[in-house]
C-alpha cells in the first residue's frame, strides 16, 4: 500500500487527483481536517509520512512545502510553476525520451508539465533535438484551453448567472508576453529565442488545443511535412501521447474533443509550404492531474495509464 498525501487537495488539480485517488484500492490517502489543511505543523507530518506527495500549491507554498520534508523517501510531485526548470527536479513528460523515463523512474522530485507548455514541447522538442530546425528559430504558439484552466476564481466567472457578455467569445490573454509557462516552454524545448505564444480562454469547461506553424521553407536539410509525420509517428505510439494521421472532424478540429480523456493527440496538418503542428488534450488530464497521476504510476512500477482515462 503507498501512503500518498495532496498538499493543497482544494484546488482544481488537487480535487481532480484526489477523487481519481479515492477510489484505488492501492493507494491509502493522507487526509487532513479542515481546520488543520493550512497549519504547516500538520502539513510537515503529512508530507514525512507520505511515500508521494503532490504538491498542488502555488509557486510560493510549493517552495516551502519541499523544505518541510526532512526525509530522504518521499517523492514530491509538483504541480506548480516553481521547480519546472530546476536543475535538481526531474520534468515529468516521460514520453519525450527514454533517458527521460529512465530519470523519472528513479527521481524523488519531479515536475509536473504546465498544461500549455507540455503540448508546445511535445511538438517541438523533438523537431530540435533531431536537428529539423535550429533551436535559434522564433517559434509562434497559438492555443486556445476550456476556462477550468483559470482556477476556481475563473470557472465561478463563467459560470456565474449574471457574467459579462465578453465571457461569450474566445478571449485573449497574456498579452504582455510574459506567461509563466514561457521559462519552461524555451528551457525543456531547448531554444535560444523565447516563443511568441498567444493563448485563448474559451467558453467551455475543459480540452486544450495547441497549435504552433511552420513555413517548410524552414526546415534543415530538406526536410518536408511527411518527415516530421514520421519523426512523431516514431516518437509518440504509447498510450497517453500517440500521433494521428486523422484526426479533425470534416475540416474543422475541436479543442474540446478529449475533455475528460488523458491522453494527447498529436498530429500534423497543412501542405508541402505551410505545416501546423497540432497536440490536443484535456487541460485538466495530460495538462494537469493526468499528468501527475502518470508520474506516481511510474514511480510505482506501473504501467504509465493504469487508472488513467485513454
Amino acid at each position: 500500500m503507498t501512503n500518498v498525501f495532496i498538499d493543497g487537495s482544494q484546488g482544481t488539480t488537487g480535487l481532480k487527483i484526489f477523487d481519481r485517488l479515492k477510489a484505488r484500492q492501492d493507494i491509502a490517502l493522507i487526509t487532513l481536517p479542515e481546520e488543520k489543511r493550512k497549519d504547516v505543523s500538520a502539513r510537515k507530518e503529512a508530507l514525512n509520512s507520505a511515500d508521494i506527495a503532490f504538491l498542488c500549491l502555488p509557486d510560493d507554498a510549493a517552495v516551502e512545502a519541499v523544505g518541510l520534508v526532512e526525509n530522504d523517501r518521499t517523492v514530491l510531485l509538483d504541480t506548480s510553476t516553481a521547480h519546472r526548470t530546476h536543475p535538481d527536479w526531474v520534468y515529468g513528460f516521460p514520453e519525450l525520451s527514454k533517458t527521460l523515463r529512465e530519470r523519472l523512474q528513479n527521481a524523488k522530485r519531479i515536475a509536473v508539465p504546465g498544461c500549455y507548455a507540455g503540448g508546445f514541447i511535445a511538438l517541438v522538442k523533438p523537431l530540435i533535438d533531431e536537428g529539423f530546425l535550429p533551436a535559434d528559430h522564433g517559434f509562434v504558439c497559438h492555443a486556445a484551453s476550456g476556462y477550468s484552466g483559470a482556477g476556481k476564481k475563473g470557472i465561478a466567472q463563467y459560470e456565474s448567472e449574471n457574467r459579462d457578455v465578453l465571457f461569450d467569445a474566445p478571449r485573449a490573454y497574456a498579452l504582455s508576453q510574459e506567461h509563466k509557462h514561457l521559462k519552461e516552454m524555451r528551457a525543456i524545448s531547448g531554444l535560444a529565442r523565447t516563443p511568441i505564444f498567444c493563448p485563448y480562454i474559451c467558453d467551455y469547461y475543459s480540452g486544450m488545443l495547441v497549435t504552433v506553424p511552420l513555413f517548410a521553407s524552414e526546415l534543415l536539410k530538406g526536410r518536408t511535412i511527411e518527415d516530421i509525420r514520421a519523426l512523431y509517428r516514431e516518437r509518440y505510439c504509447t498510450p497517453l501521447v500517440h500521433y494521428r494521421a486523422q484526426m479533425d472532424e470534416a475540416g474543422f478540429l475541436a479543442a474540446n474533443a478529449r475533455s475528460g480523456f488523458d491522453d494527447m493527440e498529436i498530429t500534423v496538418c497543412g501542405n508541402d509550404e505551410r505545416i501546423l503542428l497540432m497536440a490536443r488534450y484535456d487541460n485538466l488530464g495530460k495538462g494537469a492531474s493526468g499528468a501527475a497521476l502518470e508520474c506516481m504510476n511510474i514511480k510505482m512500477g506501473l504501467r504509465p495509464e493504469y487508472g488513467l482515462l485513454v
